[in-house]
């Protein structure tokens, strides 16, 4: 399952870094962050609740920017 989530992402080279982080999460099949239309695409493994992975991947985020957002 593939979902589209809207992002708050302050520069190019943090949207590269969250990129990395979602797709280094458990549950995270494929990820793409893009800075300039401000929206995460997940593609989710089988089986996955993506609110509950969608989590994980927001904690692993906040890693690189302390005060970003996703909306899910």
């Amino acid at each position: 399952m593939k979902k589209t989530y809207k992002i708050e992402v302050d520069c190019a080279n943090c949207a590269n870094l969250m990129e990395d982080a979602a797709k280094k999460t458990a549950g995270v099949a494929a990820a793409t962050v893009n800075f300039m239309t401000q929206k995460m695409i997940v593609e989710f493994e089988e089986g996955r609740e993506p609110k509950t992975v969608m989590k994980d991947v927001l904690k692993a985020c906040r890693k690189v920017e302390p005060d970003c957002e996703i909306e899910f």
